[in-house]
């Protein structure tokens, strides 16, 4: 079966940076498994992928504005300390990743630095500004249910979402 919309890829793949730094990885006991074509992955690998087979194997280098875009400085602020008095004094340091909601919506944001008085966030994906250079290997393609495409997302088989839509 051909990975096309409505399948259900499973997936063992290496993902790397241009220095070779893995970033990520799913191998054969745990593999990576999405709905293809309902905006599960970037759009270069949903690209790349459409219509291989299980068996393949690929060598993909995906460039930033077909993976998670270009880095923008505009993303980048330094805000009042006190906006984060909900926020458990512990979980405010460099490198800490919370969900913010943003004029982009829900997204990732990192803390950069924390000041006296101030904290620098960055709005921009961890991965903005990169090539990513994946090794896939394609484990099985299989039809999405019913249930699964009405959702928008995969059932671990045999069983439901566990909430209602």
């Amino acid at each position: 079966m051909k990975i096309s919309k409505n399948t259900v890829p499973s997936l063992a793949y290496t993902l790397k940076n241009d220095t070779g730094e893995v970033l990520d990885q799913a191998d054969k006991e745990n593999a990576f498994v999405y709905l293809h074509g309902h905006a599960g992955v970037i759009v270069g690998l949903e690209k790349a992928l459409e219509g291989k087979i299980t068996g393949d194997i690929l060598t993909l280098d995906i460039a930033p504005e077909e993976a998670y875009g270009q880095r923008h400085e505009s993303s980048i602020q330094e805000m009042p300390l006190d906006m984060f008095e909900n926020i458990d004094k512990s979980e405010i340091f460099e490198g800490a990743q919370f969900h913010a909601e943003t004029n982009q919506g829900m997204q990732i944001v990192t803390i950069t630095q924390v000041g006296e008085e101030t904290v620098t966030v960055d709005g921009n994906h961890p991965m903005a500004g990169l090539t990513l250079h994946f090794d896939i290997e394609i484990l099985d393609v299989r039809d999405a249910s019913k249930e699964e495409i009405a959702h928008g997302h995969i059932h671990a088989h045999g069983s439901s979402c566990g909430h209602n839509h």
